[in-house]
């Protein structure tokens, strides 16, 4: 099969994916999915409303975040690789275009996906999970960075050596732990401090789903600019030894 053809099928398996996504988010939210069959089962079966509303979140947010991971999967196949370049290797960014071409984007794409798959809904469902606690937002934030990290990792560092073409070296799959660890916590944090900032600030916004979907979008923006300096760190971290720059060079103010 020729380059051409290859590049021609993935491009059409995106556009499906695409328009799955886009269907699914669709009837999810016009019908009753298997969150709610699953809640009912359960609590037919043993007249707890408590758990029955524990699994009915925990599988509505994998759910979520299995959409959201298809649309991202597609985004991230054309950016991801671009913006690790800039990361770690310092470029401009016309240089890091023209080190990228389409055919490796739709390679990528092959890696992109199956990873979201796990790292969206992972992400999710244990902070659904922390919910049903006691504990503060910005607590189960912190737990939750700290989980994420620790158990995602390995996918992070996977997708990081595909995106850039670099070997998968098996004892560099917890590469940059501290820097990413911090990074996920402050994210955690952030999104767990400011989903209740931004809900009593704007409270006429937080009773619909239009105004719902934009509190949670501009919760994430914080969340990723309070996060970025130690994802900086995490790319001094994941630099080539025979490419490294020095500290000073690396963190230049006006980047």
């Amino acid at each position: 099969m020729t380059p051409q053809r290859v590049s021609r099928r993935a491009a059409r398996l995106l556009v499906m994916l695409v328009a799955g996504a886009a269907f699914a988010l669709c009837c999810s939210s016009a019908m009753p999915g298997p969150a709610v069959v699953m809640a009912a089962a359960s609590s037919a079966g043993s007249g707890s409303e408590g758990q029955s509303n524990f699994i009915t979140k925990v599988v509505g947010a994998a759910a979520q975040g299995a959409v959201a991971a298809c649309v991202a999967a597609v985004l991230s196949a054309f950016t991801e690789p671009i913006v690790n370049r800039l990361l770690v290797e310092r470029c401009t960014v016309s240089q890091a275009i023209n080190s990228v071409k389409l055919q490796d984007c739709l390679k990528f794409f092959l890696t992109t996906f199956p990873t979201n798959m796990l790292k969206f809904p992972i992400f999710e469902v244990i902070n659904i999970m922390l919910s049903f606690t006691s504990l503060s937002g910005a607590v189960r934030g912190i737990i939750n960075g700290a989980l994420f990290c620790t158990i995602m990792l390995p996918v992070t560092n996977y997708r990081f050596r595909k995106s850039m073409n670099l070997p998968v070296d098996p004892a560099l799959l917890y590469q940059a732990y501290p820097p990413t660890l911090l990074r996920d916590i402050a994210y955690g944090w952030a999104r767990g401090t400011f989903a209740g900032v931004l809900a009593k600030a704007m409270p006429g916004l937080a009773g619909e789903f239009v105004g719902k979907s934009f509190l949670f979008g501009l919760c994430v923006l914080i969340a990723c600019v309070i996060s970025s300096p130690f994802n900086e760190w995490r790319g001094f971290w994941l630099q080539q030894p025979s490419k490294k720059l020095p500290f000073s060079q690396f963190f230049k103010p006006e980047r």
